[in-house]
């Protein structure tokens, strides 16, 4: 849909080949378009959103809710005569979005995010074969807690190599095993079965599937960022790896450091798995969103203002499926056995002075309402 005053067919249907998608572009140049406005539906807008804006038309990805006409009048074509209505008097806002370097280097780090998911799914499962161990009489889980720890996995790996002999397996236990030699080999020793080996090694080999393609990520990751640099880091100190599971396998801080200009992991709660997450969603550079206060609606992270009259119908803040959000959230609940001043614990003092205030504000009103 265009102004009826730029072509005698303002309103045409494309479809949604690269060839078309094309074809539209090249009708939006003839009828001398700059700024486009486009429903965000599902993961449908990607390509066309791409597409415009390498042909240096401005993009308005509009939230569907907001730009929502009479239900009873709903097709595609009052649709796409409505929002160019709503563009025309200037009454819609496109949604954040950032750079292509940004957005390239957010795809990747998603796509680390559901390599861990997936992963996480076949550590359960291998935490499952402690079932079948336990079946050949294999004891394992009495002496280490993890299966995909360190030691676990040294044993495990022992045992689809071949390996049979207690005494052979009871070495490969770490010093921080609490429990005594003799005990360790005991619980080594069993009647192994063909069977459940063989879903052994099926959970093993997964598992090294995934983190091939985790270090394959990584790889990624680590030339992605090096592109994004715009400040140049000098650190002194040694290299240091994140005590996070999980983690990158390089020092993704000196990357962060030269995207945003300072160490975002100096703030309490910050990791660089955070920091990462953080800067890959809505990027280092933060002068498209006009105010702090804009930033925490735009998270989800500020109270609502369900407010009828002067009465606070509620608080509560609404529910988002944004990446940031989680991260930001997740890092505030580290703090929680911290002694950072951060993290402000609610006594029964506190509780009890704010229950009193509404219990008074409850009374106000109440006589506020006889009188």
């Amino acid at each position: 849909m265009v102004p009826p005053d730029r072509d005698d067919e303002p309103v045409r249907e494309f479809k949604s080949f690269t060839a078309n998608l094309n074809g539209l572009a090249d009708w939006l140049e003839a009828c001398e378009i700059d700024t486009v406005a486009m429903e965000s539906t599902g993961v449908y807008w990607i390509a066309l959103h791409e597409l415009l804006e390498s042909r240096g038309l401005t993009v308005y990805l509009v939230n569907a809710r907001h730009v929502k006409n009479a239900s009873d009048r709903k097709s595609d074509v009052l649709d796409c005569q409505w929002l160019q209505q709503l563009m025309s008097f200037g009454l819609l806002s496109g949604a954040f979005r950032p750079k292509d370097e940004v957005c390239a280097l957010r795809a990747i780090s998603r796509q680390r995010d559901m390599l861990i998911r997936y992963q996480a799914r076949h550590v359960q499962h291998m935490q499952h074969m402690q079932k079948a161990l336990s079946q050949m009489n294999v004891q394992l889980a009495n002496v280490i807690s993890d299966i995909v720890g360190e030691t676990g996995q040294k044993i495990v790996r022992a045992i689809i190599a071949g390996e049979r002999d207690e005494h052979i397996l009871a070495n490969l236990m770490s010093n921080r095993i609490r429990a005594s030699k003799d005990e360790i080999e005991k619980s080594l020793a069993g009647n192994w079965r063909e069977e459940h080996l063989f879903a052994l090694k099926q959970a093993i080999l997964l598992y090294d599937a995934y983190s091939e393609r985790l270090n394959e990520c990584d790889r990624q990751l680590e030339a992605m960022p090096a592109a994004l640099q715009v400040h140049k880091v000098e650190i002194n100190q040694k290299k240091r790896r994140s005590n996070v599971k999980n983690s990158p396998r390089f020092d993704l801080r000196i990357h962060l450091i030269g995207m945003c200009g300072v160490d975002l992991t100096r703030i309490d709660g910050i990791e660089v798995t955070t920091a990462m997450k953080v800067l890959s969603e809505v990027a280092a550079d933060m002068s498209r969103l006009k105010s702090a206060k804009r930033f925490a609606s735009w998270l989800g992270l500020c109270p609502g203002t369900r407010i009828l009259g002067e009465k606070v119908l509620s608080g509560a803040s609404k529910h988002t499926a944004n990446r940031a959000t989680q991260a930001l959230r997740m890092a505030a609940v580290s703090l929680k056995s911290s002694q950072s001043a951060l993290w402000v614990p609610i006594t029964g003092d506190y509780v009890a002075d704010s229950t009193r205030q509404r219990q008074r504000q409850s009374q106000q009103q109440r006589t506020n309402w006889h009188a």
